[in-house]
């Protein structure tokens, strides 16, 4: 994983424009941004809605309603927890209560020393072994409260 620039309207206004001609233009923009930044800085707003002549309302229903859009950077970690019918059936509530309390913050935030990021997905793919949690993209499964924190101590050490 890259890591992303630090935010920059110049670079930001490039990217809007080299999206600018495609067909929904505003979907591949966002992305765009994103994947330069890390997020969409709230700064990039105006200048989407400019590009589009669309409200800065508008736009802003966009990023809030996908929730892979992140307004502000992401950790050094993410974590994802499962939050499929397999996982909560097997303990997955108690786990998001746990994971929640233990980083101090809810879906879609970073801690704030900036180590975690916490994000909820529908399907990790690993059923079979409920709960499932991936951190950085390595997928743990069977995971209780205290595999959890040992998960979150391995990480913390590692990078």
């Amino acid at each position: 994983m890259s890591s992303p620039s630090p935010w920059n309207a110049e670079t930001a206004a490039v990217l809007i424009a080299e999206h600018r001609a495609l067909p929904g233009a505003l979907l591949p923009m966002l992305h765009a941004l994103q994947e330069e930044f890390g997020y969409i800085d709230q700064a990039a707003v105006p200048l989407l809605a400019d590009a589009l002549n669309l409200s800065r309302a508008e736009i802003h229903g966009v990023i809030t309603f996908y929730h892979d859009f992140r307004r502000e950077p992401r950790g050094r970690h993410v974590v994802k927890l499962c939050r499929a019918e397999s996982c909560q059936s097997m303990g997955a509530d108690r786990l998001v209560a746990h994971a929640k309390g233990r980083l101090g913050v809810d879906f879609h935030h970073t801690t704030k020393d900036g180590r975690f990021t916490l994000e909820q997905v529908f399907c990790l793919g690993n059923c079979a072994l409920s709960p499932a949690v991936m951190i950085d993209g390595e997928l743990h499964g069977r995971v209780d409260e205290a595999g959890f924190d040992r998960l979150l101590q391995e990480t913390g050490k590692s990078k």
